[in-house]
């Protein structure tokens, strides 16, 4: 299949961007049947669920570690391309939301170097009444050296809520990543500074795909 990423592909050793996987869909419909979702094994499903409690606003250092360093993180909002930064996002949501719950998700694809889910998130913003309720297909592009231990790592994790993948060009990429460049000079506590020796993690420059779709190295995928 074409998003499948087999550790023979891509070395370990490569930075987070050479994991990216592309795709676009027919339409947006991202909302999550957990009574269709696919079982995993038991070490997978505790990446799952350091992840979702990642999104629920429960960071910890060990679920952080759930990244190799040289991770990329990609929705559409930050674009991280090390850990340090990804720690800053992680470690800020509870300064800019009051809550966020996790309403279900649903494991689509499971493959040796990869796990997609449908996810639903509400979002409680800090200060205003009001609660966002987010559908997207969540990509976790797995760590080759990791993907047979306990603790299984990511390389990219991409969060996906639009039809069409992203593009890394325009205005709204460069807001995505001044953002993630610029929260973590905010970020003090020792959590984050546990994983400032990771700003210095291999990485290589965005890679620019022109637009979401099949010209754009994005081809239909069907979940």
């Amino acid at each position: 299949m074409e998003s499948k990423i087999a550790a023979a592909e891509v070395p370990a050793s490569a930075p987070g961007e050479n994991f990216e996987v592309r795709q676009s869909k027919t339409d947006d419909d991202y909302v999550p049947d957990p009574s269709k979702s696919l079982p995993l094994s038991p070490a997978r499903q505790r990446l799952v669920d350091d992840i979702i409690d990642l999104y629920s606003m429960k960071p910890t250092v060990e679920r952080v570690k759930r990244y190799t360093s040289d991770c990329v993180y990609d929705d559409q909002f930050v674009y991280a391309n090390d850990r340090y930064k990804m720690a800053g996002q992680w470690f800020a949501l509870p300064k800019l939301f009051k809550a966020s719950v996790n309403e279900g998700y649903q494991i689509v694809k499971d493959e040796p170097g990869l796990i997609q889910f449908r996810n639903k998130q509400s979002w409680t913003f800090l200060g205003i009444p009001k609660t966002a309720v987010m559908d997207a297909l969540v990509t976790l592009s797995l760590d080759p050296a990791t993907i047979d231990s306990d603790f299984i790592q990511v390389k990219y994790h991409k969060d996906q809520a639009n039809d069409k993948d992203y593009s890394h060009t325009g205005l709204g990429f460069s807001f995505k990543k001044w953002q993630a460049d610029n929260v973590i000079k905010f970020m003090n506590s020792d959590e984050v500074k546990a994983f400032e020796a990771d700003k210095g993690a291999g990485k290589e420059h965005v890679r620019e795909h022109g637009s979401g779709t099949a010209e754009g190295k994005a081809p239909v995928k069907d979940l």
